[in-house]
C-alpha cells in the first residue's frame, strides 16, 4: 500500500512539474474556466503517460513548493465530470491528504490519473477549448497537438520508483493511529477498526443517540494506511456501520425553511476490503430534495438577493436580517433544487461577501455548494 502523504512529499522533493506531474495552488471546477483548465491538464497527463499513473498535487505554492493546503474536497463524482467531457477518459481519483502542520479542515489534494491506453480528447467545446482537441505535456506545460499524435511510454520506470519509495510500513501506520486518536481529536469520541489484518480506519466525532440510533457530527474519517482523509465535515451528521469486510457511512444534511428543519439522507459510501490487499469505494447518492411552493420560494429567493445587495453596499443588517442571513446558504440550495437555476450564480457571488462578513455563514455556504456539486455531477 502506498502512503499518499509520502507520495506527495516524494513528488515535491524529486521533481519539478513535468510530463507526469503537475502542481496547483488550487483548482476551481465549479467555474467554466477552472473546469476547462482542469480537464485540459487531465487530458494532457493521460496522453503523456499511457502506461503509468500521473498526478496533480493541489494546495502547493508554485514558486517554493510550500504546502499551504486547500479545503477538504468531497467530490466522489469527479469521474462523472471527466467522463462527460473527455473521449477515452482516464480513471481519475481525488484524495484528501492530511498534513500535521495544516489547520483543521485543510488538506493537500492528490489527483491520480490512469490512462486507458487510448488517445484522450475533449468531447465537446468548453470555455476556449474546442471539441476534438488533444493535449500533451511538454515539460511543465499542457499544449494542444494536431498532428503526429502518438502515445509514448517514457515515464513508467521513474514513476514506479517514486511509488515504491512511498510504500507504507508498520511504524508509520502505528504513529498515524496514535496521532489521530490522542493528538488530533482529544475532545471527540475516537475509534478505529482493522480490516483484513491490513487496513486501519480511524474515525472521530461528537456522538449522540436518537431512538437507538447513533449519529456523529464534526466527523473526521481517515484510512490510515494510505494517509487519506475519507470524510470531513464541521456541520453535517452521519451514521457509521461496519462488519469484517466493509465500512460504510450514510451522510445526512439539514434543510428547511425557517424553524421547520429536517435531516435528509444525502449519500451512502461503502468501502469494501479484500484479502488481496485491495479495496473499493462505492458511493450512491440517495438524496430526495424537499419540494416547496414556488410562490413561497420566490419570496425567499428575492429576500436572499436583497440581503446580498445590502452586504455589497455595506448597509447594516437588522437583527431579523442577521437571522435570515444564517439561513441564506441552505435556502439558496433549496431554491436551486426546486428549479431556480440562478441560485447557483447567487451562491457563487455570495462567497466573497460572506467570507468577509461572517465566517460561520461562509462555512455553511461552502457546505451547501458541496451538496449542490454532488447533485449536479450525479
Amino acid at each position: 500500500m502506498i502512503n499518499k502523504r509520502l507520495l506527495v512529499k516524494n513528488l515535491l522533493a524529486h521533481n519539478d512539474e513535468n510530463s507526469f506531474y503537475d502542481k496547483k495552488r488550487f483548482i476551481s471546477i465549479g467555474e467554466k474556466e477552472g473546469k476547462a483548465k482542469f480537464l485540459k491538464h487531465v487530458c494532457a497527463l493521460a496522453n503523456s503517460n499511457p502506461k503509468n499513473n500521473s498526478f496533480i498535487v493541489v494546495g502547493v505554492e508554485d514558486a517554493d513548493n510550500e504546502i499551504v493546503g486547500v479545503d477538504f474536497f468531497d467530490d466522489s463524482k469527479i469521474q462523472n465530470l471527466v467522463n462527460a467531457y473527455l473521449d477515452n477518459p482516464p480513471i481519475i481519483s481525488y484524495e484528501n491528504i492530511p498534513f500535521p502542520h495544516l489547520p483543521e479542515g485543510k488538506v493537500v489534494g492528490l489527483v491520480t490519473i490512469r490512462s486507458n491506453g487510448k488517445v484522450c480528447a475533449l468531447r465537446k467545446n468548453i470555455w476556449k477549448y474546442y471539441g476534438g482537441a488533444v493535449f500533451f505535456r511538454e515539460g511543465s506545460i499542457s499544449l494542444p497537438k494536431a498532428f503526429d499524435i502518438e502515445l509514448k511510454d517514457i515515464n513508467s520506470e521513474v514513476v514506479a520508483t517514486i511509488e515504491q519509495h512511498a510504500r507504507n510500513n508498520i511504524e508509520l501506520t502505528l504513529d498515524a493511529v496514535i496521532n489521530f486518536m490522542n493528538t488530533r481529536h482529544p475532545d471527540l469520541t475516537s475509534n478505529y477498526k482493522v480490516f483484513k489484518e491490513q487496513f486501519v480506519v480511524c474515525w472521530a466525532g461528537n456522538k449522540k443517540k436518537v431512538k437507538n440510533k447513533t449519529y456523529y457530527s464534526r466527523v473526521d474519517i481517515e484510512l490510515i494506511n494510505e494517509q487519506v482523509k475519507l470524510f470531513y465535515s464541521a456541520l453535517d451528521e452521519i451514521t457509521i456501520a461496519y462488519d469484517d469486510d466493509s465500512f460504510s457511512t450514510l451522510e445526512f444534511v439539514q434543510l428547511g425553511l425557517g424553524v421547520q428543519q429536517k435531516y435528509y439522507p444525502l449519500e451512502e459510501v461503502v468501502i469494501t476490503f479484500s484479502e488481496n490487499g485491495k479495496y473499493t469505494i462505492n458511493s450512491k447518492l440517495i438524496f430526495e430534495p424537499p419540494q416547496y411552493d414556488k410562490k413561497t420560494l420566490y419570496h425567499v429567493y428575492n429576500s436572499n438577493n436583497a440581503l446580498l445587495q445590502k452586504l455589497e453596499k455595506k448597509i447594516a443588517l437588522t437583527q431579523a436580517e442577521q437571522i435570515d442571513l444564517t439561513h441564506l446558504p441552505a435556502t439558496y440550495l433549496i431554491c436551486y433544487l426546486n428549479g431556480f437555476e440562478e441560485a447557483k450564480e447567487q451562491m457563487d457571488q455570495a462567497r466573497s461577501l460572506l467570507k468577509e462578513y461572517d465566517q460561520s455563514v461562509y462555512l455553511s455556504l461552502k457546505e451547501s455548494q458541496r451538496i449542490l456539486r454532488k447533485v449536479r455531477y450525479n
